[in-house]
């Protein structure tokens, strides 16, 4: 099951790893209306969460550790990725969502996409 990637070294590699794993993600995972997409873009420096109705192709909620709120904040980037979290729980349920499909991105179910991930769900966003 090649997905057309050349082999790299270093940190392409980790970035081709990660899309490969992504694209293996999406064939089973689809937002829909009632239950929308919460995907997750980390970086080395940030992190974006964003719940996208697939159907329409609509964004309708989304935070990240570049807005106003978060920027600058205390803590390291589990800390952070924990605020970005609680807000786009927040700006979620705020549009109406109140269950989602977890996107992972490509990325390990730890760090801080599990930090992510739980402090969604303590702002009451069902996984």
């Amino acid at each position: 099951m090649a997905y057309g990637q050349k082999i790299l070294k270093g940190d392409a590699y980790k970035r081709a790893a990660i899309k490969r794993r992504h694209i293996r993600i999406r064939k089973n995972i689809n937002g829909t209306a009632e239950r929308p997409r919460l995907v997750v873009t980390r970086s080395n420096r940030h992190i974006v969460a964003q719940v996208i109705d697939d159907i329409k192709g609509h964004t309708l909620a989304s935070a990240s550790t570049l807005d106003t709120s978060i920027r600058g904040g205390e803590g390291d980037k589990s800390a952070q990725a924990k605020q970005v979290g609680a807000l786009v729980a927040e700006r979620a349920k705020a549009a109406g969502v109140e269950a989602v499909v977890f996107d992972r991105g490509g990325n390990q179910y730890a760090g801080r996409i599990a930090a992510l991930a739980d402090a969604a769900r303590e702002a009451g966003l069902k996984f």
